[in-house]
């Protein structure tokens, strides 16, 4: 079903928005059954502006702006990374940006709508894909250049500024084959010959399995169920150890990559957060559902994996040692996950 946005919406918005100062707007988006998007679009001419679908060409000018800062996230964690847009590079509607700080994989077949919000000084480019959804944020920092920021708006202001917007659901995820129907030994023996970590997925896809099953069907030794606070548990040991990790924190338009140590760690409510000078997470554990620690062969040796998932099976954050291909798993991060309590 395709929806426009709704008459009156922005009186609900400013009603709901003054009964609750501090309500964040993806949060507002879903107390009023509506998307993100649709909200955000309510500000154009008042602040917010309509881009054109150039999104290639918008990121390949962000280098421009310096140093800014990237958001990835899901329902249940925020990944925000401060860098400079550089080294992208795309393969029809796959990007990439691979530097030691902004480090991104890009399914932008998924993004639909871009806006320029303007919200005192506070300034960013906000992505949605076609359900009104979030897929990827930049937001201007006191060292970016303010004024390329600016031209770069103009530059992809879109002609029609009120042209209709029109959103439309996902499919609901196909229903997970019975374990029955699945050539369980040849899966098996397809993980177990793994040449590259990336190959993975399309393991998983060639045997019709969803991520959780794959995870259930594993051959015996490769995949070992933990507690469900073990990814605050990966964050403290990073952080008491100086252990450089790798945090991966995806939706279906963007997964957003960390590389480094962790230092400052603490918890706010049910937020588990690292709060460091270019890196902050902000992970709610109360949404943890099961979290397994995952071994993958690679032509560098075996490739450990702490994964954490919701409880409708979709991956929350995935943490790694730090690396790089042709250099083996640190020795360090081994050690870090074998010190993980046992479920």
């Amino acid at each position: 079903m395709s929806d426009t946005i709704a008459p009156g919406l922005k009186e609900q918005y400013e009603s709901i928005k003054a009964s609750n100062p501090k309500l964040r707007i993806r949060n507002a988006a879903q107390e009023l059954n509506v998307s993100e998007a649709q909200l955000v679009a309510l500000g154009i001419g008042e602040g917010t502006t309509l881009l054109k679908s150039s999104f290639q060409e918008i990121l390949k000018d962000m280098i421009n702006l310096g140093e800014v800062m990237a958001l990835t996230r899901n329902n249940s964690v925020v990944h925000e990374r401060k860098g400079i847009y550089d080294n992208l590079s795309f393969q029809g509607p796959i990007g990439l940006a691979v530097n030691k700080d902004i480090d991104l994989r890009l399914f932008m077949m998924h993004w639909k709508y871009a806006f320029a919000v303007s919200e005192g000084d506070r300034k960013s480019i906000q992505v949605f894909d076609k359900s009104g959804e979030a897929t990827h944020k930049i937001y201007v920092t006191p060292l970016s250049n303010v004024e390329a920021y600016d031209a770069l708006v103009e530059k992809f202001k879109a002609e029609d500024q009120y042209a209709e917007l029109i959103f439309d659901s996902y499919p609901a995820p196909e229903t997970e084959l019975p374990d029955t129907d699945i050539d369980v030994s040849a899966f098996q023996e397809g993980w177990k010959n793994l040449k590259d970590t990336h190959d993975f997925f399309g393991l998983t896809r060639t045997h019709k399995l969803t991520r959780t099953q794959a995870l259930r069907l594993a051959p015996t030794g490769f995949v070992q169920k933990v507690p469900n606070n073990s990814a605050r548990k990966v964050l403290d040991l990073a952080s008491a150890r100086q252990v450089p990790i790798m945090v991966f924190v995806g939706n279906r338009g963007c997964i957003q990559i960390h590389s480094g140590t962790v230092n400052k760690v603490m918890e706010t409510g049910p937020w588990y957060n690292v709060l460091d000078a270019k890196f902050n997470l902000h992970l709610n554990e109360t949404d943890i559902d099961a979290v397994f620690i995952v071994k993958k062969p690679s032509t560098d040796g075996d490739v450990t994996s702490v994964e954490i998932f919701d409880a409708s099976g979709e991956m929350i954050v995935q943490f790694f040692g730090e690396r790089k291909p042709g250099i083996p798993e640190l020795e360090t991060w081994r050690t870090l996950v074998k010190d993980l309590p046992i479920a």
